[in-house]
């Protein structure tokens, strides 16, 4: 009873988070301007009429000044045709500078958001506060502990979890955007104890909304909800209970090269005997040096808020749980927090092509099935 009482608390937190987050927004005038969104599509159009206004504007008084010295020269035939010429030739000249001026300035001009990146370490669970559509191929290697300690004894374990998986984002507009953050196939490699297991992971996808988008003060505020679906193979600890709700808010603080990207969220399972209901929460510190290295800070963690009554093999008692990808339902991890942390780097290929990497390790005893993890992921945004 008290879990849910815990739940209640950490639901209607977040909730308020979000009530305040759209107060503010109000307040600071995010609502204000309705037109300009429906008019974006005619942004180059009206680009090239400001051009054309402004090649006008210069040529006029150019012209102006060729009449007054052609009607003071008619008496000088050869310099008319001369200062003709001269005339046209500054006109064309001043016409060309003026427009490739505005050009360049229009083309250059940027976003505090392109300089950010999405993270890298936790994919299932951190989620970009930035609406794009993208696609999102993402592959881990994940190192098992020598030992694996759970509660009342101890066994070696050593191996590799790999998981390849795809992640999808959809942006309906510029504030609301349909995920796709879990799915994939896993590779259980355990060097003792023990067997090997392969499979599908569960499904899981949802929206999150843009409800602060301020840039002149480089701030992003998303809050979102994702569904996971017992669809994957139980062989790999996927595929049991009733699936659970992840209510998250993800923000980000930029300072020009520099961008803060923080999530908090809460884990509801829809069973509560079958899996544990947890607190998730991620940071990543990043500095855009240049498109090519884009260096990060990450930590991740998981508190454990429940038991469930689920046993390793239906015989061992777990006092941890598995991180991002596995929720065992274990029977003695409630109060348990498990903490990783990382660093890595983005490559920005060109403009809409991310490559990443991300190194990450556990940090808090017990680390249950996290020794260390190597996360690759390519991203084309489209």
């Amino acid at each position: 009873m008290s879990v849910v009482i815990i739940l209640m608390l950490a639901s209607l937190a977040v909730g308020l988070v979000f009530v305040g987050a759209f107060v503010w927004s109000v307040r600071s005038g995010q609502y204000e301007d309705t037109l300009t969104p429906s008019m974006r599509v005619l942004l180059d159009d009206a680009t090239t009429q400001a051009h054309s206004q402004q090649a006008e504007a210069i040529a006029a008084p150019i012209s102006v000044s060729e009449t007054s010295i052609g009607a003071a020269d008619q008496k000088k035939p050869s310099m008319k045709s001369t200062t003709n010429k001269t005339g046209q030739a500054g006109a064309a000249a001043l016409i060309l500078a003026a427009a490739t001026a505005s050009v360049y300035s229009a083309d250059n001009s940027t976003s505090w958001l392109d300089n950010t990146i999405s993270p890298v370490a936790n994919p299932i669970y951190f989620e970009d506060p930035n609406i794009t559509s993208e696609i999102r191929p993402v592959y881990m290697y994940h190192m098992l502990p020598d030992t694996f300690d759970y509660a009342g004894g101890h066994v070696p374990l050593g191996g590799q979890v790999q998981v390849m998986a795809a992640q999808i984002r959809y942006a309906i507009t510029d504030r609301l955007a349909i995920i796709a953050t879990k799915d994939g196939y896993i590779q259980f490699q355990p060097d003792h104890t023990l067997t090997h297991r392969y499979g599908w992971g569960d499904l899981a996808a949802g929206l999150k909304y843009a409800l602060v988008d301020d840039p002149d003060n480089q701030l992003l505020v998303t809050p979102g909800l994702t569904v996971t679906v017992p669809t994957g193979s139980t062989d790999v600890w996927q595929g049991h209970g009733s699936g659970d709700e992840n209510v998250f808010v993800s923000a980000e603080k930029g300072f020009d090269k520099f961008h803060i990207i923080g999530n908090a969220g809460v884990i509801i399972p829809n069973d509560f005997s079958q899996n544990t209901a947890q607190l998730h929460y991620s940071l990543q510190l990043d500095y855009h040096v240049c498109q090519y290295f884009i260096p990060f800070f990450a930590l991740n963690g998981y508190t454990i808020l429940s038991d469930g009554n689920q046993k390793l093999l239906g015989a061992v008692p777990l006092n941890t749980e598995g991180y991002d990808l596995i929720n065992f339902g274990s029977t003695q991890a409630s109060g348990t927090t498990q903490l990783t942390v990382g660093g890595g780097f983005r490559t920005r290929l060109v403009k809409n092509v991310d490559v990443g990497v991300a190194y990450e390790a556990g940090v808090v005893d017990p680390v249950g099935i996290f020794d260390s993890r190597v996360t690759a992921d390519f991203i084309w945004r489209f």
